[in-house]
Parts: C-alpha cells; structure tokens; sequence
C-alpha cells in the first residue's frame, strides 16, 4: 500500500485535497498483484496566474514513476497527472509482458527480468555508423538543412567561429544551439 508525502507550496493541504489525492493515487495500486511498499510523493503548487502544478513521484523497487501537470484548477492537474502516470505503468507492465514472452521467463519475476534489461541497457549496442564533412554554414542555414532531412538535430561547422556546432528541435518547437569550444 502506497504511503503519501502530500506538500503544498502557497497552497494550504486541507483534508479534502489530501483525500482526493490518496483516492486518485491509490487507483494506481490496482495496476500491481502486491502492492510495493512505497511512498508517493505529492507536490501540489499555486502560481500567482491562478495555475495549480501537480509533480508526483512514487519511486518503486524496479521503476520510478513521475509525472506532473499543470492547469487552471488542481483538481483537474490531479487527475491529468494519474492518467499521464497510468501509461506510464501499462507502458511498462506491456514491456515487461512482451520481454517475458521473448525470454519465456515468467511475468511474476519481474525484479528478475527488470535486472537483466538493466544489464542489457549497459552494454550500448550501435547499430548503424554514420560519417559525415562538416559544411561551413550559419545556424540559420542549418536549421533549415535539418527541417528538410526530417532531423531532430544536425550537426555542422559554424562559419563564424569554425567550431563544430549541433542545432536541435526543443520539446516547445523552436530551435537550439550547442557550440563547442
């Protein structure tokens, strides 16, 4: 049975939200035959544009699971955070079941099969070798030689500085730069 840590940061915790999180994290626990002994850790914030952020994080044996999510209400960040952390378990249950058929172990050892995919993960297979010149471009022109590969990075020689440069696509849209000495 999961323990809870409900902090709140220019938020009072009442007794209403503290239960609402239990009862919403404690569905959780059905996605499990015996339920690990562990603590989830729940920070809810208020910001000053009337936004609520939910963070949990409920370390397991085997896996940690986080999520967070902001809204306009904290109920409904709530409720958004334990959808996002039950793909997050059936995403894992699937991996495990498919890594369980393949090995022919069975899906009850799964601190056993999660130990040997760590031991797999440490020896980094690459599977494909790449090589490539550097072109002298500007960033802007590399932006653009990226979007048209379909890349979500491209490496190239910056013409102002003549060091190797990485441009990427950020998680928001827009474009980064990494610059070497």
């Amino acid at each position: 049975m999961f323990r809870y840590n409900v902090r709140g940061e220019n938020i009072e915790v009442t007794e209403a939200i503290r239960n609402y999180v239990e009862k919403k994290v404690g569905k959780l626990e059905r996605y499990f035959t015996d339920v690990p002994d562990a603590t989830a850790y729940v920070n809810l914030k208020v910001y000053t544009e009337k936004t609520a952020k939910v963070e949990v994080t409920i370390p397991l044996p085997y896996l940690v699971l986080r999520a967070e999510e902001t809204s306009p209400d904290l109920y409904a960040s709530i409720d958004l955070v334990v959808d996002k952390l039950e793909r997050q378990i059936r995403k894992f249950k699937t991996k495990i079941n498919r890594k369980a058929r393949e090995t022919g172990v069975p899906e009850r050892d799964v601190e056993v099969l999660v130990n040997a995919e760590d031991s797999e993960e440490s020896e980094l297979e690459i599977v494909r070798t790449k090589r490539l010149s550097l072109k002298p471009m500007g960033s802007e022109e590399a932006v653009l030689q990226m979007n048209m590969l379909g890349h979500n990075f491209f490496i190239f020689e910056d013409a102002e500085t003549n060091g190797t440069s990485i441009v990427y696509r950020r998680k928001d849209g827009k474009y980064g730069l990494i610059e070497t000495d």
